[in-house]
């Protein structure tokens, strides 16, 4: 999985460098596990600006600017926590697009309305704005390792023009 993970890395930053568009991340599930994967990418300085891993609600809200009431009202785990992370990212990051990533990578910590492998991911780009629910199955690891795929897939294609504004779209690879 780790070289399929490499594979996709490679070519979303041929795909970044097309557009002139440089990639912010804010990570809470997945722990800095897609900025690894980016910075494996020869020439990631180019096109990869850096990544908040916003484990904690306290960084979410204060350096990523998701709301107090946004992380009590839906929680960490929800659209609307993504795409307040994306919009923040974007900002810090000073970058043209950027991704979000929140969810229940377990094996704990799942609910009824959330089980382990809920993920949502948030992609705030110049052309639009995305967000998909995704249900992973696998332990801890596949659990991230599938986010992280499902978050480069989604800025490659928003840089080939492929991703259109959604909603609250349920997704399961």
């Amino acid at each position: 999985m780790r070289e399929k993970l490499q594979e996709v890395a490679a070519r979303l930053g041929g795909a970044l460098v097309a557009r002139g568009w440089t990639l912010g991340c804010a990570e809470s599930c997945t722990g800095g596990l897609l900025a690894s994967v980016l910075t494996d990418a020869s020439g990631a300085s180019a096109w990869f600006n850096g990544a908040v891993v916003a484990y904690a609600n306290a960084v979410k809200r204060d350096v990523l600017g998701v709301s107090q009431a946004t992380l009590d009202a839906s929680g960490a785990v929800s659209r609307e926590t993504v795409l307040a992370m994306a919009r923040g990212a974007r900002g810090v990051m000073r970058a043209d697009v950027a991704v979000a990533i929140s969810g229940v990578a377990g094996p704990t910590g799942g609910t009824p309305q959330k089980p382990v492998g809920t993920v949502w991911m948030a992609w705030d780009g110049p052309e639009g704005v995305a967000v998909k629910r995704f249900q992973f199955d696998g332990d801890r690891l596949a659990v991230k390792r599938q986010a992280v795929h499902e978050a480069m897939a989604g800025v490659l294609a928003m840089a080939a023009g492929a991703h259109e504004a959604r909603t609250d779209e349920s997704m399961r690879p």
